[in-house]
């Protein structure tokens, strides 16, 4: 099979961590018989440099016309303070996201075996294993509603966000999560805030209402406020945790540190019929951009996501994945996952020794 997938490389550490991804690819080409076409697009803090905006003309189009994307990260703090929506890396983001129809945020949280002792949590809270799926819904919520500023008489200025929901974007992305839980563990977890939130409360009766069509999947409601607290009291109690937009930004992202380093951690962007778009759930770091600093691990395992949901390829999956876990268990380390005293790999050869193991 032939598969055309497109990079955006983007900013900082971006371009190192989607080249050894690529490598990888290629090498699981050769492993499986297939073959990659590669188209580079533009977009992030690298694009407002070079065109003078964050998301190009034509940036949705170059990546439709493909099987998968591939990004990097995008933005750093030289793009931080432009009050021009268009000169903010993050609206490239929520651009491509939106036209692309990328609505479902799949975010996995496992902790790596060779790596539990790297987990913030209790000994006896790691050893239980942690091994959970966010999906976060992308494309509606508080990010996506209107938003407004007015001058008050007598409290100065005011501003609003319209967080929003319709039963079709609460029913897709719920309909998202019960099939995940039946590829896994089987079981549900809907985080929400209907004790406050009318947008909760209508969120909790669609999903009630899908829980009757899985009824071979454990479903619970969990208040947002308590679901931030079980992260750390027993994460192991989670298989697939689905929440709206904004809470689960922030909830993915804890999620993600008590697995023991962001540097590991990759993502998925889906929609019905869209290419999927696949990243690591670190930033750009341009702090040790070209350093050979970068640990290239979470783009690698986005690649095998994108293997998994893009492809329907699972062996291939699960040869990166192997491969990870065995470079891991001997003991190889980038910086950011390396103790005290040990000598850490750069970029280059971790990502060298994945290939060999595939």
């Amino acid at each position: 099979m032939n598969y055309k997938i497109a990079l955006i490389r983007g900013d900082g550490i971006g371009p190192e961590v989607v080249g050894e991804a690529v490598k990888v690819m290629d090498a699981v080409g050769q492993k499986f018989g297939h073959t990659f076409e590669y188209v580079d697009v533009l977009m992030g803090g690298c694009a407002i440099d070079a065109v003078g905006c964050s998301y190009p003309e034509g940036t949705a189009e170059k990546c439709r016309a493909c099987d998968a994307v591939l990004l990097g990260a995008v933005g750093g703090p030289k793009w931080g303070h432009s009050t021009e929506a268009e000169k903010r890396p993050e609206t490239a983001l929520l651009s491509i996201r939106k036209d692309l129809g990328l609505y479902a945020n799949l975010r996995p949280a496992a902790l790596r075996p060779a790596l539990a002792d790297a987990c913030p949590l209790k000994k006896e809270t790691a050893e239980k294993g942690i091994d959970l799926m966010m999906v976060r819904e992308l494309t509606g919520g508080i990010y996506f509603g209107k938003k407004n500023r007015c001058q008050t008489e007598d409290r100065g200025e005011e501003a609003s966000d319209l967080l929003a929901y319709s039963e079709l974007e609460i029913e897709r992305i719920g309909r998202r999560a019960f099939e995940l839980a039946r590829l896994r563990r089987k079981k549900v977890s809907s985080v929400d805030k209907a004790n406050v939130l009318e947008s909760s409360r209508l969120w909790r009766q669609v999903m009630h209402r899908l829980k009757e069509e899985y009824p071979d999947v454990d479903y619970e409601d969990v208040l947002v406020d308590n679901a931030a607290m079980q992260l750390v009291r027993d994460p192991g109690q989670f298989d697939v945790v689905v929440t709206e937009n904004m809470f689960g930004d922030i909830l993915s992202d804890e999620a993600s540190m008590i697995t023991g380093s962001i540097g590991l951690l990759p993502s998925a962007s889906i929609g019905d019929s869209a290419p999927g778009l696949y990243e690591p759930i670190h930033g750009s770091a341009p702090d040790i951009a070209g350093q050979d600093k970068a640990n290239p691990i979470a783009t690698i395992l986005s690649v095998a996501m994108m293997f998994r949901y893009s492809f329907r390829l699972p062996r291939e999956a699960e040869a990166i994945e192997k491969a990870v876990d065995a470079v891991l268990a001997e003991g190889w380390r980038t910086a950011d996952i390396a103790k005290e005293g040990e000598t850490a790999a750069g970029t280059r050869k971790m990502g060298a020794l994945i290939r060999e193991r595939i």
